[in-house]
């Protein structure tokens, strides 16, 4: 097949086509794509060995990277689009074409001959002339490459691309299978008495998901008359438990949540038991004993002792805590309930605790509601953002070609008003044809091409927020306001960065258990009044969103009074799913006896109050274990809050209310933790900032467990 230049997954210069694309361009482009690139490591290895001496930093990785970037472009392009507008024409061209890129890719990496320039350079003489990231750069694609097989001959080697392959697939199968799962549930509701307690914002959504499951526009009063819909995404799901006083129907809505993706045609066990076996397979390969060790290999913390010595830490100060939580919340509930004899189930504890929420603090969540409409969300952020790091953000909608009408575009400005970088933001839910969860990731990295001209980062910032309804912008819960100054603040390591080279700027050849650092540390900024509530000279992002009235003082203390409510429990939930990914990955037997469902059983018992269901089946969504980046890495959450927690009591200590030592602070930390990314080690970075390696004692404090 010729060369089609109106493809637009080939463009991989420019920003991606979206409107243009089509599922039949995958085919095409991949066809093209994958013979260029064995061509060219065909001719780049050959080049390689007709070197006279060792090679050059540029003989090896700038050209490794300018090989694989059509490529990479075009299949992160394919794949980013499956994630927020999947069909069934678009999971069929991605399914006939990941085979094909896997292997391509693959051929990369297991290289001998670069494998073997990598070697040259890092034992050649010219070693000293690198800087401090490009020898971070040549060190990590070393040891990528062995973790990639590159030593693997024979038999081993056959089998190790068969288990790649086969990893890649099962991965896409995970993540199709839980979107169609979670889509294929409802809870249709037609009378007052089952929507008894749910919030004005719940309903009107629920409303209009009612709607468009039956393809009419919502009438004017169905938030009133209904009828209404439930599913289980997450902005419909949780209020729900949250608010419903039908007992039977928040039990209903549970135990599907808990079974999503666990039976035909979408069954994800099996899929769990293989992908684990198959990770063990690989690990064992490669000389590990475990997939846990293999992960660790590449990340910040010193192994699996190193892990679960912070997850004991934390345990130890969480579960006693989440015991006295749990308790208090029965005693609670039978009161307010008049039942003295109520035995709470696990579809009861959301209900019940922002019930006593409510009662403790004296506000609920659809009060602050209309405070957060995401436009007010977003100029307070970006607000903040300029005060910290000096940037301007400035929306740029219609100069980038979208994936949906939703879908935003903003541009990031520098001090002296120059543009340095660019962003997607995709907020609403859309359960339909979109993945749940919230992401950033990469559309382009920095670099500095050979011409000297600067290639500027653009990211991609995905939630799954509350839509906009009728007339309404979109009102936000205070989670999903933290949620996107979470995703904010990865896109701003992404896009501050300053590293010219793209195979460590930004976030890439960041250890994996450290690039939650400045997304945590972002969200500590919700809670700070010159962010809500604004100066004399600036509003705050939590205004009316009719009335532009700020955010009442009382309820910002209260907001400010619940940040720890229930902190135990939550933080033994983490402990407990980041332990599961352990002994999952660590500890899973070889003959899989126990099964993971038996291993997930053994560690809720040690970790949580109320053990799960025994038909819960909670695996089978996990999708950050097995259709993610975090599988023996989900400990990385507690382990970057640790580090983010610490680099927020830089401005505590500094003092919150001193606006000079603010935007000191923060010139410090843009130009440590966001712009050095991955050429330094994380420990380094975070010392140059704070001035000394990381301590828990900030993150016991904050969360009120110290």
């Amino acid at each position: 097949m010729s060369a089609d230049p109106a493809n637009p997954l080939l463009a991989y210069q420019q920003l991606p086509r979206f409107g243009s694309i089509v599922p039949a361009d995958v085919e095409g482009a991949i066809s093209i794509l994958i013979p260029r690139l064995a061509e060219g490591l065909a001719a780049l290895e050959g080049r390689l060995a007709g070197l006279a001496g060792p090679p050059a930093w540029a003989d090896v990785v700038p050209l490794i990277t300018e090989l694989c970037e059509p490529l990479s472009y075009a299949w992160s392009v394919v794949s980013h689009l499956l994630a927020v507008r999947n069909t069934d024409a678009l999971r069929t061209a991605h399914a006939a074409a990941q085979k094909p890129v896997v292997e391509a890719f693959m051929a990369v990496g297991q290289s001998v001959p670069l494998y073997r320039a990598l070697i040259a350079l890092r034992d050649g003489g010219g070693w000293s002339r690198l800087d401090q990231g490009q020898r971070r750069i040549v060190t990590a694609s070393i040891r990528n490459a062995e973790h990639a097989g590159v030593a693997l001959e024979g038999e081993a080697r056959t089998r190790f691309q068969a288990i790649e392959l086969e990893l890649a697939e099962l991965s896409t199968r995970f993540s199709n299978q839980l979107l169609d799962a979670t889509k294929a549930f409802a809870l249709d509701l037609s009378d007052a008495d089952q929507v008894s307690g749910l919030p004005a914002s719940l309903l009107r959504a629920a409303a209009a998901s009612s709607a468009m499951a039956r393809g009419v526009p919502p009438a004017e009063d169905a938030q009133a008359q209904g009828p209404w819909r439930i599913t289980l995404d997450i902005p419909l799901y949780q209020p729900f438990m949250e608010h419903s006083r039908r007992r039977d129907l928040r039990e209903r809505l549970y135990r599907a949540f808990i079974a999503r993706a666990a039976s035909p045609p979408d069954d994800n066990l099996p899929l769990v038991e293989r992908i684990l076996s198959l990770r063990r397979e690989k690990a064992r390969l490669l000389g590990f004993a475990t997939f846990a060790e293999l992960s660790l290999a590449a990340k910040m913390a010193p192994g699996v002792a190193g892990v679960e010595a912070l997850l004991g830490e934390l345990r130890t100060a969480a579960l006693p805590k989440a015991r006295a939580e749990f308790d208090e919340l029965v005693a609670f509930a039978r009161s307010a309930s008049a039942q003295p004899e109520l035995a709470l189930e696990l579809w009861d504890i959301a209900y019940w605790a922002e019930r006593l929420r409510e009662r403790r603090y004296a506000y609920r969540d659809e009060e602050l509601r209309p405070y957060f409409a995401l436009p007010h969300v977003l100029s307070g952020m970006f607000a903040t953002a300029k005060r910290l790091f000096g940037i301007s953000v400035r929306p740029a909608d219609g100069q980038a070609e979208v994936w949906d009408e939703g879908v935003r575009y903003f541009i990031i400005a520098d001090e002296q008003g120059h543009d340095i970088a660019s962003f997607y933001l995709d907020p609403y839910t859309r359960p339909h044809d979109k993945r749940g969860g919230a992401w950033m990731d990469n559309a382009f990295d920095r670099k500095r091409r050979a011409d000297g001209t600067l290639r500027q980062p653009v990211a991609y910032l995905v939630c799954n927020q509350t839509s906009p309804q009728g007339d309404a912008p979109s009102l936000m819960t205070f989670r999903e306001v933290e949620t996107l100054f979470h995703e904010f603040g990865h896109g701003l390591q992404h896009m501050l960065t300053l590293v010219d080279y793209p195979e460590a700027a930004g976030i890439n050849n960041v250890e994996w258990d450290a690039v939650e650092l400045p997304s945590q540390f972002m969200e500590n900024w919700c809670y700070q009044r010159d962010t809500l509530l604004g100066t004399a000279s600036k509003p705050g992002l939590a205004r009316h969103w009719q009335t532009g009235e700020t955010l009442p003082e009382a309820l910002f203390a209260k907001l400010l009074a619940a940040r720890t409510f229930r902190a135990g429990s939550a933080t033994a939930r983490q402990v407990y799913l980041a332990t599961l990914d352990l002994e999952l990955h660590h500890r899973y037997p070889d003959d899989g006896s126990p099964s993971a469902l038996a291993v997930q059983r053994r560690v809720a018992a040690a970790n949580t109050i109320m053990p799960p269901l025994a038909e819960d089946r909670m695996l089978c969504g996990f999708s950050h274990l097995f259709a993610g980046g975090y599988a023996a890495g989900y400990y990385s959450y507690k382990w970057a809050e640790v580090l983010a927690a610490d680099a927020f009591a830089a401005f505590e200590e500094a003092g919150l209310a001193r606006d000079e030592a603010v935007v000191a602070t923060g010139r410090r930390f843009r130009d440590t933790v966001l712009a050095l990314g991955g050429s330094q080690h994380p420990l380094e970075v975070f010392s140059a900032f704070r001035g000394r390696p990381p301590s828990s004692a900030a993150l016991l404090r904050q969360s009120g467990l110290a």
